[in-house]
């Protein structure tokens, strides 16, 4: 069978991989970052940390030697590079990390697997925030690209650096573009499981009020756990290529508040506009959700909406779980999660 290299498996993607590729009877080495206390509960909530397939390593993604060492020791079959600073907000905060993290670390395993075994295959998690001030509705894998953060900025030479690699010395590198995919192993970090969590809090009385930023933004949100079995479809193509993974639907963060909302039994009114937006419980007239500035991004994104065409095309992938089931399932959990204390 075949054995797979995933760096950044502690993440929700890395652990949805892990699982797919384990029960497809995979061997499954993963890297996380030199920490003394790696962040596994992913790994332990889909109880694959003791699998005997799966095998947890440490790494530095942003030494050359280190990620030669890693290729030469494990000599995979196939490279799934989930690895990142994956926060856009924080990017603007710490742009220097994010350029080694997301962006150079990736040059660094391309030039590994081009000297050690160039036969491995490479999938590059690349990021529908590369497209930013987008220039059409919905993209295709042929929209131009335009950054507006210095996360997208990073993954944007990651992108291309794979496919450089790819043209230039023939490795079979392919690129996932993918939107927004969300799921209860999501970082509380990430806006959809900040309103999960904070939707849970509230239901059972221990949180009275949501502080978002802009509501307005429009996101293609889809269910991470499908997103990963498009990223093993792409690898098992016959040719390297681009592929964009998307549900084709937008929906606003005020939207998706509301759908969370619901999913816990509370209808909200919603008033105002931009800054001065807020909303309030139908049922008992309480202030729910408002608005703080200070989490505004400096450079925001508008609108994204994937086409995925090319991907129900050529791969057979598309994207099944709507946005209101999402929303149910998150909820759901984090109202278990939370009830039982479970602080992740």
């Amino acid at each position: 069978m075949k054995t797979a290299l995933i760096t950044g498996v502690t993440g929700q993607d890395g652990a949805y991989l892990a699982e797919w590729l384990l029960n497809l009877g995979y061997t499954v080495y993963g890297t996380h970052r030199l920490t003394k206390t790696p962040d596994i509960w992913r790994l332990e909530y889909l109880d694959i940390l003791d699998h005997p397939q799966f095998h947890l390593h440490a790494c530095d993604l942003t030494d050359f030697n280190s990620c030669k060492t890693l290729i030469k020791q494990i000599s995979p079959d196939e490279v799934y590079n989930l690895a990142a600073q994956s926060f856009v907000g924080l990017s603007f905060k710490e742009p220097f990390m994010t350029a080694q993290i997301t962006g150079v670390a990736v040059l660094n395993l391309l030039e590994a697997i081009r000297i050690i075994k160039p036969s491995i295959r490479f999938y590059q998690a690349s990021s529908s925030e590369l497209f930013g001030q987008v220039e059409e509705i919905p993209q295709t894998e042929k929209t131009p690209f335009h950054p507006r953060s210095p996360y997208a900025v990073a993954k944007l030479f990651a992108h291309w650096s794979a496919i450089n690699y790819r043209e230039s010395y023939g490795l079979f590198a392919t690129c996932g573009i993918l939107y927004n995919h969300e799921s209860p192993l999501r970082s509380k970090e990430f806006v959809t499981r900040k309103i999960t969590h904070t939707v849970a809090r509230i239901a059972l009385g221990q949180q009275d009020l949501l502080v978002l930023g802009n509501l307005d933004v429009s996101r293609d949100w889809g269910y991470a756990k499908e997103y990963v079995v498009g990223m093993h479809r792409m690898m098992q193509h016959d040719v390297a290529d681009t592929f964009v993974l998307a549900t084709n639907r937008t929906a606003s963060v005020r939207e998706f508040t509301d759908l969370a909302f619901q999913a816990a039994g509370t209808d909200l009114i919603w008033e105002g506009t931009g800054l001065n937006a807020f909303a309030i419980e139908r049922k008992s007239g309480q202030l729910r959700v408002r608005v703080d500035q200070n989490f505004y991004r400096p450079c925001e994104v508008g609108t994204m909406q994937g086409d995925a065409s090319k991907a129900r095309d050529l791969l057979g992938w598309q994207a099944n779980t709507r946005l209101e089931q999402l929303c149910q399932l998150m909820v759901q959990e984090d109202l278990r999660r939370v009830e039982k204390g479970v602080p992740f």
